[in-house]
């Protein structure tokens, strides 16, 4: 606490401030992407063949990165969030298509994540 100010006095909200939600499936879909293309890399870091590995770890990382970036732009309404959201799809395609060439389970969850992702910031960057 803050010199015996309770909260409430400092913040006089009575709601939490959230994002607006027209954008919250996407939001949604992006933290979902980021955590299915963590969840990829790490589990393409224990394959066998991690070289085989390797761009499918490299778009992973790219992917998980720009979906959180894209879903926090969002989050804080910023005018550039429909741009992230456009490049995001193209970043989420391309993973899911190499994801998709690889038959682990990881690699087709992770695939199915990306597809879902790109349609809707497709979608949000399609409403601007």
């Amino acid at each position: 606490m803050l010199a015996g100010h309770k909260f409430q006095e400092l913040n006089p909200l009575e709601e939490p401030i959230m994002p607006d939600l027209r954008f919250q499936s996407c939001i949604d879909a992006c933290n979902t992407c980021a955590d299915a293309c963590d969840h990829c890399a790490g589990a393409c870091l224990r394959e066998d063949n991690v070289k085989a590995m390797a761009e499918c770890i490299r778009l992973d990382i790219d992917c998980a990165a720009l979906c959180r970036l894209a879903a926090a732009a969002m989050a804080r309404e910023s005018d550039f969030a429909m741009r992230f959201c456009a490049l995001c799809a193209d970043i989420c395609d391309a993973c899911a298509r190499e994801c998709g060439q690889h038959q682990h389970q990881h690699c087709q969850d992770c695939a199915q994540a990306c597809r879902r992702c790109a349609e809707e910031c497709r979608r949000m960057a399609g409403a601007a």
